[in-house]
């Protein structure tokens, strides 16, 4: 299949050359000539599949023109280790609880699929070394980390903004070593999104080096979380419920157009909410139709910290452009830390059921949003336990830490200082 730039400036590229630029030549965002609706049959028994045999049938309308049959087939199972539990918290609404993975976090799903995808392509080219640079607010460096750990012909770059993070999800991608490097970049997660953006744009460091991109930007890393909406929706289908409305906490918006990605394949999904804390960027966009982003602010829930959500031209991309259609299947809602920390108190307390800060949103988006009848799903993103501090804080409660996040508590820090200034980012990566 091929990819077309959001930007329409840009030829267009095999799977292989989206993946392996992360980012068209013109800047824009690679998306799929076409999007497959699945047979109505695949949904007629998909109450019977298991996870991998969704996510394989999902995957081979998007990626089976270009990777074998077999190959892909191991790639997803291979990613699709863990379970993703839809969980019931009140009569009508239900976590898909995303934090089963290595990392505890949704983007493991992603991050495991891209690894897997980019070392088939690299082994098949005889590549000798595609260097990766991601930009974290939090849980994306933790998941790329640890997906492409060890694999041959990859180099791994986490660019995450200085004291912005969590102990815990900081020391998930500076205790590894082998092939990934951190750098400890000093300003906010939209500096670090600048600075691998700037680093793809610049000739004479791509001519020295081979860069892609991990972040949800790659159609490889975005895509395979269509996955899980599937997922839901059949675990849904099982107690007898259908079209639900989906909440998706969202920062960069690469959750939730995969979602949408989905409905467009046919899913039925009702509608879609996207959740936002004070960095309510889209959210504006849908009261006024008017797209003005502006630096992040830092929040409790850290991974929403988005002040320009690069996914927003897909989003864009896939409604034609136009505002009506974008807001007849998206709304919106936004909340203060407040109100965050409010909804983990009450939620805890009524349903005993632990909230992290960004499922607070889903869920509390969903409370004050269903109408008479409807079910929702939010996406629960990550392990209240990775941001054990403000959990314990808010709920007066002790949060006990699985044992795959003690692994990694115990391990040492290691990572590079940086500025935010593009000319020293480039001058470190011309030296490496």
């Amino acid at each position: 299949m091929k990819y077309y730039s959001t930007n329409r400036q840009a030829p267009e590229a095999t799977l292989e050359e989206a993946v392996v630029k992360g980012l068209a030549a013109d800047k824009g965002l690679f998306m799929p000539r076409t999007i497959k609706p699945l047979p109505q049959d695949f949904y007629d028994r998909i109450d019977t599949l298991s996870f991998q045999e969704i996510a394989y049938q999902v995957a081979d309308a998007f990626f089976g023109e270009d990777v074998p049959a077999d190959t892909l087939k191991q790639i997803v199972y291979d990613t699709l280790s863990f379970d993703v539990p839809l969980v019931k918290v009140t009569e009508n609404i239900y976590s898909l609880e995303l934090f089963h993975g290595p990392t505890l976090a949704f983007k493991d799903v992603g991050g495991r699929f891209m690894a897997r995808l980019l070392g088939y392509f690299i082994k098949k080219e005889g590549k000798k070394q595609v260097n990766v640079l991601v930009a974290t607010s939090g849980d994306t460096g933790s998941a790329v980390a640890n997906g492409f750990l060890g694999v041959e012909g990859i180099h791994v770059y986490v660019l995450y903004p200085k004291g912005k993070v969590s102990e815990i999800q900081e020391k998930q991608f500076t205790t590894l070593g082998q092939n990934i490097t951190a750098l400890e970049v000093d300003g906010t997660f939209d500096d670090c999104q600048a600075l691998v953006k700037s680093a793809f744009m610049d000739k004479e460091l791509n001519e020295h080096l081979q860069l892609t991109s991990a972040n949800s930007i790659n159609v490889a890393r975005f895509l395979p979380q269509a996955f899980y909406y599937f997922y839901a929706y059949a675990q849904l289908k099982k107690l007898g419920i259908s079209s639900p409305v989906i909440c998706v906490p969202s920062g960069n918006f690469g959750n939730i157009t995969a979602g949408l990605f989905g409905k467009h394949m046919g899913l039925p999904v009702s509608r879609f909410i996207a959740a936002n804390n004070r960095n309510d960027i889209f959210y504006q966009y849908l009261q006024t139709g008017v797209y003005s982003p502006r630096p992040s602010v830092a929040t409790i829930a850290n991974a929403m910290d988005v002040g320009d959500p690069s996914n927003f031209a897909r989003v864009l991309d896939l409604y034609g452009g136009s505002h009506a259609a974008i807001s007849a299947e998206i709304s919106g809602a936004t909340y203060t830390n407040e109100q965050i920390a409010e909804t983990m108190q009450q939620v805890w307390k009524e349903e005993h059921y632990l909230l992290d800060p960004h499922g607070a949103c889903g869920f509390r988006a969903l409370a004050e949003g269903l109408r008479p009848g409807e079910v929702g799903i939010f996406l629960e993103t990550a392990h209240p336990a990775k941001f054990k501090d403000t959990v314990e804080k808010i709920i007066g409660e002790p949060v006990s830490i699985p044992e795959k996040l003690q692994a990694f508590m115990r391990g040492e820090k290691q990572s590079l200082p940086m500025t935010k200034d593009f000319a020293d980012f480039k001058n470190y990566l011309m030296t490496v």
